[in-house]
């Protein structure tokens, strides 16, 4: 991994031929994203200035590091909604302190993973979780909205419960700031329609800070008071100036390791994402391990500023690319035009209503969330669709850091419960050319003959005792030879062990045999240990060889050759 550093280190100059695209990719998503991430820190109960500083610093940052050319590592709402449940627990004169040790800690564990090359556990989320999640993210975003687009303050702290309490008391809001927002939001999804969609973020906030400006001058505010619509200058000043560095606050950090561990959870698999959907100028796709390395930096430069959690951000790379980036510099120089803007354009910003940054919140949501992907996993079967199910349900009423954690526990259990029980015996019927004919096994093993069984499906714990019960029946049975296929099977558990060892005896007192073929030097070894090998007897075990119907072949011989034999002896 540090030769891959180095060379992405080493190939870190401009060119003539990307740079000037990168420039306009990288001024484009700084334009439409100072909004965004403002809104994303507001999600994370924290100083909207915050999600500014972010996009400085994470964005370069993560540019640097990561395997992925075009990954943008920004704040993301999965991140921001997850980082406001545990803010929510602090006191206010505290979380910008916390808020630094959460990212710090975050940064730290994606670092970790990324050295270790843990690229592999995303694999041990599964897809019905990470839809299930995702869409209940989307949803909390949308309805964490209401308040501020509506100036309604419920006085529950559930985004669900606050919705329904906004439902009740529709009287209540606030009609100067719902008039702002639901402009702004019909204002998006038109110019969504457009040639101008890059831009209808941007545009949309723009139009809204000038109509509330205009409207709020004393001579208009006769009818309604526009003047009592908040901005984000109620909310925080906007200092011209870079931000400073931020100390943790240490007496916090065994209280926040398990939130801090989720939300690297969800960034890395939100990275994993985008590592995945976007290949390198080159075709390859990237290293996913040194892509967690990435986002870690990315949050440990952010945690420096107080900065709220940052990760891949799928809908942040499709813009850049969008608007034409063609190497790393396109997110190094979003970062430096975020910084120009702070700088030269901060009293603006503190202008923009929180009605507006409400409606683009809500619009995001929607945008985040997952339709079809959750129409498929619905239609694919039973478990992945209440694994889907119970992550929405627990992503919607129970604390995020413990609701992603739950999912792979359901995602995990679900699928052993499934796989434990998934067995399936089929018989071979032999034929002088060509390949076997399978068809189902007999439930009663006929006499004087070979039969040929291969085993598909789990042999350890319930699906051992399924197969015990699925094997022809032998209490009837005399002078029969049966066969059973376990290639390709490495280790078999003591609960397997147990039903061969009472499957030989049972075949052994009606004068019959039981042979195993393909057997793996593992399980032969294992045979041997539990002392089944000297019960089954070592002539009916075949090896498995790298030839193929090798071992079954020559258990067949000798199958024949002894039921031959013994009716030899009969006559």
């Amino acid at each position: 991994m540090k030769a891959e550093i180095h060379t992405t280190l080493g190939a870190l100059r401009p060119t003539r031929s990307t740079l000037k695209s990168d420039l306009v990719a990288g001024l484009t998503f700084a334009v439409v994203n100072v909004p965004q991430a403002m809104a994303h820190a507001l999600l994370a109960a924290v100083n909207p200035v915050l999600g500014i500083y972010t996009l400085m610093v994470a964005v370069p940052v993560g540019a640097i590091f990561t395997s992925s050319v075009y990954m943008n590592v920004s704040t993301t709402g999965a991140l921001s909604v997850a980082a406001g449940a545990t803010m929510a627990e602090i006191p206010e004169v505290e979380r910008t302190a916390a808020l630094a040790l959460l990212v710090l800690l975050v940064g730290a564990i994606q670092v970790l993973a990324g050295l270790f090359r843990l690229g592999f556990i995303v694999r041990f989320v599964s897809n019905a979780v990470m839809t299930g999640f995702l869409n209940g993210i989307a949803v909390l975003i949308i309805l964490g909205q209401f308040g501020d687009l509506t100036g309604f303050q419920s006085r529950f702290s559930n985004s669900v419960a606050r919705a329904l309490d906004l439902a009740l008391r529709l009287d209540q809001v606030h009609v100067p700031t719902t008039i702002i927002g639901l402009l702004t939001l019909g204002l998006i999804v038109l110019l969504l329609r457009t040639r101008l969609r890059k831009f209808a973020f941007i545009l949309a906030i723009t139009v809204a800070t000038v109509l509330l400006t205009v409207l709020a001058l004393p001579m208009f505010g006769v009818t309604l008071n526009w003047q009592s619509v908040r901005t984000v200058g109620d909310i925080a000043a906007i200092p011209r100036t870079l931000p400073e560095l931020a100390l943790p606050s240490l007496q916090l950090l065994f209280s926040l390791l398990l939130p801090a561990f989720s939300i690297a959870i969800i960034g890395l698999i939100q990275g994993a994402g985008v590592s995945q959907g976007y290949p390198n100028p080159d075709g390859k796709y990237p290293n996913v391990s040194r892509d967690f390395l990435g986002q870690g930096a990315a949050n440990l430069a952010a945690s420096l500023v107080s900065g709220v959690p940052a990760g891949g951000s799928i809908s942040g790379t499709a813009l850049l690319l969008s608007a034409g980036a063609r190497s790393r510099w396109a997110n190094i120089l979003a970062g430096l035009f975020v910084v120009l803007i702070v700088l030269a354009a901060a009293p603006l910003a503190e202008l923009v209503p929180m009605p507006a940054l409400a409606a683009l919140l809500i619009v995001a949501g929607f945008q985040g969330l997952r339709i079809e992907a959750a129409q498929t996993i619905w239609r694919t079967g039973k478990v992945p669709a209440t694994v889907m199910g119970l992550t929405f349900l627990a992503t919607l009423f129970i604390p995020l850091q413990y609701a992603v954690l739950i999912g792979v526990a359901f995602s995990i259990l679900l699928y052993v419960a499934q796989q434990a029980n998934k067995v399936v015996i089929t018989e071979w019927v032999l034929k002088p050319e060509g390949f076997p004919v399978e068809q189902p096994a007999p439930s009663a093993l006929p006499s004087h003959r070979l039969t040929v069984l291969q085993v598909y499906g789990s042999l350890f714990f319930a699906a051992a005792k399924n197969l015990e019960e699925m094997l022809p029946a032998a209490e009837n049975t005399t002078k029969a030879v049966i066969i059973l296929g376990l290639r390709g099977r490495t280790e078999i558990g003591s609960t397997f062990v147990g039903v061969l060892r009472r499957y030989a005896e049972t075949l052994r007192a009606h004068d019959s045999r039981l042979m195993l073929v393909g057997v793996d030097a593992a399980v032969l070894s294992q045979l041997e240990r539990t002392g089944l090998l000297a019960i089954i007897g070592e002539g009916n075990v075949f090896p498995a060889t790298a030839q193929l119907g090798e071992a079954l072949n020559a258990a067949v011989d000798a199958a024949n050759a002894w039921l031959e034999q013994d009716d030899a002896n009969g006559s």
